[in-house]
């Protein structure tokens, strides 16, 4: 948002330096980006005096002129038509840089006689856009700075321009009216009354216009008049002033008119060519999709259904709140216009300019909020200008709809402020504050003015009467202790959790990524995911069209990046939440590791090699360890169908219990994904983890004992189809008090086994706690281990 110290002064009667008004913008919270000295470029420029003009005597049109500066009679060559004896000019001498010809002024010959500077013309100074001829000033001193003069004689052309950053949520400070309206209520002026009185018909309107019932959501009222026998032409000098000043081209007075208003009340307004308006009636209505419209930026604009249209008998003439048609447009031969200003929904004018990918400064207000009850006042405004500058006979105004109700009240606790910011303000300095900002007080009752949508509850109101008193105020005070001791921990069992595995992953050499929670829909069908329930209503982007339903589909695009791009060996990691659903609570927080390539790299005692699926299960476990999970786990098969189907194990608890998988992810998702296989992943749900039975700070004693173990090897004969967990589970269970583990250490195929048979040998552990075992209680526990395994795999021992 930009505007020039003069137009803040039409609004706020004040002596504030520049810098002081700076200040306190930033620190009400309108944040300034940017102040510009328009006369800094001019300072070189100095006033002279053409004691002769006489004509080239090789050329027409030029004029040999001895021009009076502070440095002595000059001789300058000029061709501007006006160039004569007797005037005050404004000289550029050699050195000067012009900027409206981006050139620095030497020394030059023209026809053979020498110039030594030149008599600058208005645009070439970018003072406006005149260009017919030098400027001539009815008074001077010569020598004298012409900025200096145009300070004291016309300082619209030279006052600073002062840049702010408005947030979304102060639609208000888009017009210079609100900015006026928080300085004067941080005390550095008064606001000064702006209103004018509604200007009397003369005659009923000749056009008519109507809000479709299911429109009038989208567009709950319209005003408008016409304006007839006006003289539309170049709008006066301070107007085009102002608008150029903070980077708008003039173009006509009508329309120079509503964008004045735009940026003088956060007001947009449209005027309309009234006898271009076909059938005498405008009509406000919902797109039904396909309509089209030239627009006022020369494109043509293809409707969607459900869109703000305005329309008249001959077709759309408007894009509601964004941008006019070319058609009804006003031009420099419109006599009748027809002045426009409406109100429409901020939601559906944001979505219509998106679709339609139009930026205009009608869209940036309408989408942000403009102040509804201010529409009647802002048609009354536009017409006493037109009128006062343009001439011409007002209608009647034409209203359809009614002003939406945006009226609420929130209490006004004036020691909230205290506890809320820290801040001690009186109570009568805070009734003051929101008086200045445009609250009006009825008791302890705020009720918010219509040009606020921002504030929305009893906190709103603290925070206007604290930005207001300055949160520069705000000193930081010691809170007494609340409790005595240690302070309870801040940090849940999941979070403390989480942190856990974070480090030991990053211990085992995995480098943490973060990716984004979306990813295409083809990514998402690969891992079980790009339903309808998790697709973004309105994505970023084309490749980010649904919710994530797991971590890898990103680390795998992160290793396709790094694989074209010469890096083949990566251990990734990222934790994160996994979306099943678009329900707030469809998400589960996991942790997902990657491995592709090899260990290590070469060396001379080959120890690198490929990762296998043994690598990534050991750092699954290890990871679920320092997660402080049941050291016994069973793995079982049966994984969706992105992992390799032989290659691949859950880690559960029990059959519904699954606090992990890890394994070889397919070859057809990595196909699909880009990446150079064979790939090793992991996948963990820390939430399943059961939470310790003793929730205190302190260890279990360590249960150990110092009898010595005792170990078994067994060797069983099963069919090929027997998992060896299930002979391992076997064994475990044939004496649970004594037997501590069991282990696979062998497996043979083939020999004398005959077809379809194979050889599993364990170690069984046995490990006392009462008494050294002898041998009788070995063998006991070895035939019930024997027959154990036999009724669990029909297998038999090996002889």
């Amino acid at each position: 948002m930009k505007f020039t110290l003069s137009w803040l002064k039409e609004h706020l009667d004040t002596t504030a330096s520049v810098d002081e008004i700076t200040y306190a913008l930033t620190d009400l919270g309108l944040e300034v980006e940017g102040v510009e000295d328009r006369g800094a470029k001019l300072a070189d420029f100095t006033i002279g005096y053409v004691k002769s003009a006489e004509k080239h005597p090789d050329a027409d049109r030029l004029r040999v002129c001895q021009v009076e500066t502070d440095d002595g009679l000059t001789q300058i060559i000029c061709g501007a038509p006006n160039a004569r004896e007797g005037i005050t000019v404004v000289v550029a001498k050699p050195g000067v840089y012009v900027p409206g010809i981006d050139t620095t002024i030497g020394v030059g010959k023209i026809r053979g006689i020498e110039s030594h500077g030149m008599m600058a013309s208005e645009r070439e100074m970018e003072l406006s856009d005149e260009h017919d001829g030098i400027i001539e000033l009815p008074s001077g001193e010569v020598g004298q700075r012409f900025v200096d003069w145009l300070a004291e004689n016309d300082p619209a052309k030279v006052d600073p321009v002062i840049e702010i950053a408005i947030t979304p949520n102060r639609p208000d400070a888009l017009g210079v009216r609100g900015i006026a309206r928080d300085l004067a209520a941080r005390g550095l002026g008064k606001l000064k009354p702006r209103d004018v009185d509604a200007v009397e018909g003369k005659f009923a309107c000749p056009i008519s216009v109507s809000i479709d019932d299911d429109t009038r959501d989208q567009c709950p009222v319209f005003y408008g008049r016409v304006i007839r026998g006006v003289s539309n032409g170049p709008s006066p000098a301070w107007l085009q002033d102002r608008l150029r000043a903070i980077g708008l081209r003039p173009i006509s007075f009508l329309v120079d008119v509503t964008n004045f208003f735009t940026f003088d009340r956060n007001r947009p307004l449209h005027v309309f060519d009234a006898d271009k308006i076909a059938g005498g009636a405008l009509r406000i209505h919902r797109a039904k999709g396909g309509e089209t419209l030239m627009a006022l930026d020369d494109r043509e604009y293809t409707f969607s259904e459900g869109m703000t249209l305005i329309s008249d008998a001959e077709g759309v003439e408007s894009i509601a709140g964004v941008m006019g048609g070319e058609r009804t447009g006003c031009t420099e031969e419109t006599v009748n216009v027809f002045v426009e200003a409406a109100y429409f929904d901020p939601v559906r004018t944001a979505y219509t300019g998106r679709a339609l990918k139009i930026n205009s400064d009608a869209r940036y207000r309408f989408e942000r909020g403009i102040d509804p009850a201010w529409t009647p006042f802002g048609i009354e405004h536009a017409t006493r200008m037109i009128l006062d500058h343009a001439g011409g006979e007002a209608s009647e105004v034409v209203v359809a709809g009614k002003i939406p109700d945006t009226s609420r009240a929130y209490r006004l606790d004036a020691a909230r402020v205290q506890s809320l910011v820290g801040m001690t303000i009186p109570e009568s300095d805070q009734r003051q504050t929101l008086t200045s900002l445009g609250f009006r007080l009825e008791g302890n009752m705020a009720h918010v003015p219509s040009w606020r949508p921002d504030v929305q509850g009893e906190a709103d109101l603290v925070e206007e009467v604290a930005r207001v008193a300055s949160l520069t105020k705000l000193e930081g005070r010691p809170l007494p202790r609340l409790t005595a001791g240690v302070p309870r921990p801040v940090l849940s069992p999941m979070q403390r959790r989480i942190g856990a595995a974070r480090r030991a992953t990053a211990a085992l050499g995995y480098n943490e990524c973060v990716t984004y929670s979306f990813i295409d829909r083809a990514s998402a069908a690969l891992f079980g995911g790009g339903t309808e329930e998790t697709r973004l209503e309105n994505p970023i982007s084309s490749d980010m069209s649904h919710m994530r339903p797991a971590l890898l589909p990103g680390l795998l695009q992160a290793a396709a990046r790094n694989q074209a791009r010469g890096q083949p060996d990566m251990a990734l990691f990222e934790v994160g939440p996994a979306f099943h659903g678009g329900e707030p609570g469809d998400q589960t927080e996991i942790i997902s590791g990657l491995l592709i390539g090899r260990t290590g790299p070469k060396d001379v005692h080959g120890a690198s090699r490929p990762v296998d699926v043994h690598d990534v299960k050991a750092d699954a476990e290890a990871v679920l360890a320092a997660m402080n999970a049941p050291a016994r786990a069973q793995i079982m098969r049966g994984g969706p169908d992105w992992w390799h189907p032989g290659r691949h194990g859950i880690i559960c608890l029990g059959p519904k219990k699954v606090l992990g998988i890890f394994g070889e992810l397919h070859p057809r998702v990595l196909s699909a994904m880009d990446v150079k296989g064979p790939a090793m992943a992991f996948t963990l749900w820390p939430g399943e983890i059961p939470l310790p039975r003793n929730a205190g700070a302190t260890r279990a004693a360590l249960q150990i004992s110092d009898l010595q173990a005792v170990e078994r090897d067994f060797a069983f004969v099963v069919d090929a189809e027997v998992e060896a967990l299930t002979l391992v589970n076997a064994a475990l269970g044939a004496d649970k008090a004594l037997i501590d583990d069991v282990r696979v250490f062998d497996e043979f195929i083939g020999g004398a086994l005959g077809e379809g048979k194979k050889s599993l040998a364990i170690t069984v552990r046995m490990q006392p706690s009462t008494q050294t075992l002898k041998d009788a209680d070995i063998e006991a526990v070895g035939a019930k281990v024997i027959d154990k395994v036999t009724k669990a795999t029909g297998g038999v021992l090996r002889g």
